[in-house]
């Protein structure tokens, strides 16, 4: 049983500079069943995604991509980024802008909350590929609100993988080699 619910649980990195925030989303994300990682600030989630190093970038994104490729996200296994706009060093729409300027991280959604409800942020980060925007206190119904996006990017993944399968079907069929068994160069009519 443990191993089918490490299979289809949704990993969340939840980011906050507030322990009370931090402990409040944590809770609520474990409420509705999902996995959470928790780190205090934007640069910590950069270096658990592997992002934190400039000279570091490409080779690192290289890496996490192979990854993710080969363990269908299992190893560093983000399914999304919820995290605070308000934090000392990097804001959470820098977290957001780096995120999505990466190549391995960009499809994974982003949601930005805040206790600040500032029109113009809220739409900055929106446009700038953020899923949501939250107020604080974040509530249940706000998580519950995660799934569909959540469900967008493992439909989309399982989309593309099962259009390279039908792909790869359709080769096999159509090649000249395949239309007759052959055993040691000779031709079964």
């Amino acid at each position: 049983m443990g191993n089918m619910a490490t299979q289809t649980q949704f990993h969340v990195l939840a980011v906050d500079d507030s322990l009370i925030d931090r402990k409040l989303i944590e809770r609520l994300l474990k409420t509705s069943s999902y996995q959470v990682t928790a780190v205090d600030s934007g640069s910590k989630a950069l270096e658990f995604l592997g992002l934190n190093g400039e000279n570091e970038d490409e080779e690192r994104n290289s890496s996490v991509e192979s990854v993710s490729a080969a363990d269908e996200d299992h190893q560093v296994g983000v399914n999304l980024i919820i995290t605070d706009y308000c934090m000392p060093g990097m804001t959470g729409y820098d977290l957001l802008r780096k995120i999505k300027q990466s190549s391995s991280f960009k499809d994974i959604p982003v949601v930005i909350m805040s206790s600040e409800n500032i029109p113009s942020r809220i739409n900055r980060c929106l446009e700038d590929g953020a899923e949501e925007f939250f107020l604080k206190p974040v509530k249940l119904s706000d998580v519950n609100k995660l799934r569909p996006h959540l469900m967008k990017g493992i439909t989309t993944k399982t989309e593309m993988q099962s259009n390279s399968n039908k792909r790869k079907g359709s080769e096999e069929i159509q090649s000249p080699d395949r239309t007759r068994p052959r055993y040691n160069e000779l031709e079964v009519v």
